[in-house]
């Protein structure tokens, strides 16, 4: 799961975390996550945790000496860096979502991606577009596909749903 170190502004970025947090949990799936207690990645390690389901972190030391690291997950990881935090991350997970997120969530969907592209992994990857947050960045990767810079096939490699439980149905 990559997701927001803050809630964001809109109070449905948060009503999607927990229930997409159900629909993981009804399925019995486990979240990988960044390990953090803050914004939409607490909210959603919260509700999975309280829904009885199992969470897993990977967190950087820096993060955890800046006191926002959970502290009742199933099982958490400190590891050096972020590299050696996404490198883990992408190990543990069997798939990829994205939820409203900045920078570092973009960056971790976006090298996801490019993994796939490369052959590197073949695991699902799902865009959640809570309240069209993503609709520009979905029109850009229509754009740059229209002008040849990226491949019909790899463009596809990204689901995006509107629905937590649609988007785990295509997974």
């Amino acid at each position: 799961m990559y997701c927001g170190a803050n809630a964001g502004a809109s109070p449905r970025f948060a009503e999607e975390a927990r229930a997409l947090a159900a629909a993981l949990v009804e399925r019995n799936l486990s979240l990988v996550y960044g390990g953090g207690n803050v914004g939409l990645m607490g909210i959603i390690a919260d509700e999975v945790l309280r829904l009885g389901g199992e969470v897993t972190g990977v967190i950087p030391t820096a993060l955890v000496e800046r006191e926002v690291g959970h502290t009742g997950l199933t099982r958490q990881f400190i590891v050096k860096d972020m590299h050696e935090r996404k490198a883990m991350m992408a190990q543990l997970a069997d798939g990829f979502i994205a939820m409203p997120g900045g920078l570092g969530t973009l960056e971790e969907l976006f090298e996801v991606l490019t993994w796939a592209q490369l052959g590197i992994h073949a695991k699902p990857i799902g865009l959640l577009n809570v309240d069209g947050y993503y609709d520009s960045l979905v029109a850009f990767v229509r754009h740059a596909t229209e002008q040849g810079l990226v491949r019909p096939q790899h463009a596809e490699l990204m689901m995006v749903e509107n629905d937590p439980q649609a988007l785990l149905h295509r997974f």
